[in-house]
């Protein structure tokens, strides 16, 4: 499945920080039966390198994952190598969109100005993440979306089940989501997986509500 086709159909990249490698793969699959396939693990997080790899060899064609807060395009390089499908970033770094898209995968760095926006796709972002998204709010996907229509652009940052259907009929192609979706942190037991799969059916589900396919 083409990638970004891939992210915009369930309408949610689940952003996970703090993963280790006893609760990474209960995390993805509980995250993966709940509809949500595009998972980002953040490079601060340690070892990230190997949980990549897990993720990426045990849920195979089940879920795609990648990696955020990257930086620079050494990181982006190391990242890919080891199973990443797709690179954010939170700010525009020329270099690293160029070493993402060298290598074939998807290149998504943050951006909140037109400008910025603009020259992150210029230079050959396929997807743009507005960022920090809460500041702004949905309606300024709707306004700078006037404009630009023909860039993909994506929220994070404050995003939760109450608004991520507003960004969407704003025009975002989907929605990263981290604390209100995933917590790293509680104890990764049967009960919280199950409550995981439910808490992410329902993002997907406010998604479609907007999409108007539910």
């Amino acid at each position: 499945m083409n990638l970004i086709y891939q992210i915009k159909d369930s309408g949610i990249v689940a952003v996970i920080r703090g993963a280790n490698k006893d609760n990474i793969i209960p995390i993805a699959k509980a995250l993966s039966k709940g509809g949500v396939t595009a998972l980002e693990l953040t490079v601060e997080t340690p070892k990230i390198l190997s949980l990549v790899e897990m993720v990426a060899d045990e849920l195979k064609e089940e879920a795609i994952v990648g990696v955020g807060t990257v930086l620079d395009p050494e990181t982006a390089r190391a990242a890919i190598m080891s199973g990443a499908k797709f690179v954010f970033s939170p700010v525009v770094n020329v270099e690293t969109i160029k070493m993402t898209k060298r290598y074939g995968v998807l290149s998504v760095p943050g951006a909140l100005t037109p400008t910025e926006i603009l020259t992150a796709y210029e230079h050959g972002a396929d997807i743009i993440k507005v960022f920090p998204a809460n500041v702004v709010g949905p309606g300024y996907f709707k306004d700078v979306r006037g404009p630009l229509p023909h860039i993909p652009m994506m929220p994070t940052g404050g995003i939760d089940v109450s608004n991520v259907g507003a960004y969407i009929k704003a025009g975002a192609i989907a929605a990263g989501v981290g604390s209100t979706l995933v917590n790293t942190k509680a104890v990764i037991d049967e009960a919280y997986c199950t409550e995981l799969t439910e808490r992410a059916r329902k993002f997907v589900n406010e998604v479609k509500l907007a999409r108007g396919t539910n």
